[in-house]
């Protein structure tokens, strides 16, 4: 596919993943992108693809060459869905030097044994690389998601090589009905969320450049100023712990119903007494990474689970380490606790968020005694009312 006159897409889809990175559903599929960019004197082809489509991506290669042996590899991120094809597109390349930061070749070596010392050359922030035309300069992006990383910026086409940033869930030659929002938010927040501060400090230098487009390495290519804009506002808030939309999460775990019942009656409350959204989730059936999605998505998330041996019910504590460890903060957290005899959840759950930043705990928490009555139905339209005032 051509970009430009003189960049190429030459990535390939992949329908065949079940889940990416061994935990995300990906119904759509995923995409790996790769380019090529065909400077006046120098060819560099931009990072590689997930091992399993080497063939149709060297192909692809060849043809946007036509037939030239490529001068430059640039390996933007060693994650192997990107770099798996290294040692072998060097193997049938043998005048092509790898361009990339110091640390992926470290990576490099425990990889593929080899750090080609012979014919690599090192980049970091400021570095440039002229391939007649286009003049490639190198951006660090550490932790963004790995410690690796750089972006490329190409001035004379006003393209951001992106390399993870700004990726999303799906094949491109799938249509979302969703559009770009829902995909890319579980993407980001479930991979990228951890490191809000290093997405903040990329977007800062990303200021500075006139970008008319951003080619990821996942995903949908951004080609028009108006969905450049509204992926930077969006990274914006996600990596800033911003909130997106007014609402309330609601995320529960239930042994035999009771549980769940006070957290249907509680969305309802929220509904009837006007609340924009509530999303709820089941997290011992429905997909917990979109469940995270959610937490991160609206401002104001409520806990509901049973005492379960002193402590909390697993997938809550899993939920709350998935949200804790994604540096979960700027919320306001409700709690609802169920316990025949020793009702205990609410302290277990609060105790998991002590190292987290700016979360405000509601003052009203709900504590169940096995089954719902008038005095618990009360209180969960308080803790609605104090939702909705916060």
């Amino acid at each position: 596919m051509e970009i430009t006159n003189d960049i190429k897409y030459v990535g390939v889809n992949d329908h065949d993943i079940d889940l990416f990175e061994g935990q995300y559903v990906v119904p759509q599929g995923m995409a790996y992108n790769s380019y090529v960019i065909l400077g006046t004197a120098k060819t560099a082809v931009m990072d590689t693809v997930d091992a399993r489509f080497g063939a149709e991506w060297s192909a692809n290669v060849k043809a946007a060459l036509g037939g030239k042996a490529p001068d430059y590899l640039v390996v933007q991120h060693m994650e192997p869905d990107h770099s798996a094809c290294i040692a072998t597109f060097l193997e049938a390349n043998p005048s092509t030097t790898v361009v990339s930061s110091a640390q992926a070749f470290r990576m490099m070596k425990n990889f593929f044994g080899c750090d080609y010392a012979d014919r690599r050359l090192v980049v970091k922030e400021g570095d440039t690389l002229d391939l007649g035309g286009h003049v490639l300069a190198f951006v660090a992006a550490p932790m963004v998601h790995w410690p690796e990383v750089i972006v490329t910026y190409d001035a004379a086409a006003k393209t951001l090589f992106s390399a993870d940033g700004f990726g999303k869930f799906g094949a491109n030659d799938v249509a979302d009905p969703e559009g770009w929002d829902c995909e890319a938010r579980r993407y980001y927040i479930g991979i990228v969320g951890k490191y809000g501060p290093q997405v903040q400090a990329l977007l800062k230098k990303a200021s500075g450049l006139q970008i008319e487009r951003i080619l990821p390495l996942h995903g949908p290519l951004l080609q028009t100023p108006e969905e450049i804009a509204h992926a930077v506002k969006q990274y914006n808030t996600w990596s800033s712990y911003g909130v997106e939309s007014e609402g309330v999460c609601i995320a529960y775990t239930s042994v035999y119903g009771h549980t769940k019942a006070a957290a249907l009656k509680l969305k309802d409350l929220l509904l009837a007494k006007g609340c924009p959204k509530v999303a709820i989730a089941d997290l011992a059936r429905d997909d917990m990474p979109e469940t995270v999605e959610d937490a991160f998505r609206y401002g104001k998330l409520v806990l509901a689970t049973t005492t379960y041996n002193t402590d909390v019910f697993p997938f809550m504590r899993t939920f709350i380490d998935h949200l804790t460890e994604r540096n979960y903060q700027n919320r306001l957290v409700g709690f609802i606790e169920n316990g025949s005899w020793a009702p205990m959840a609410a302290k277990v759950m609060k105790g998991l968020f002590e190292k987290s930043k700016n979360i405000t705990f509601c003052d009203n928490t709900v504590t169940i005694l096995s089954a719902l009555n008038a005095e618990n139905e009360a209180k969960l339209a308080a803790l609605a009312d104090e939702l909705l005032a916060k």
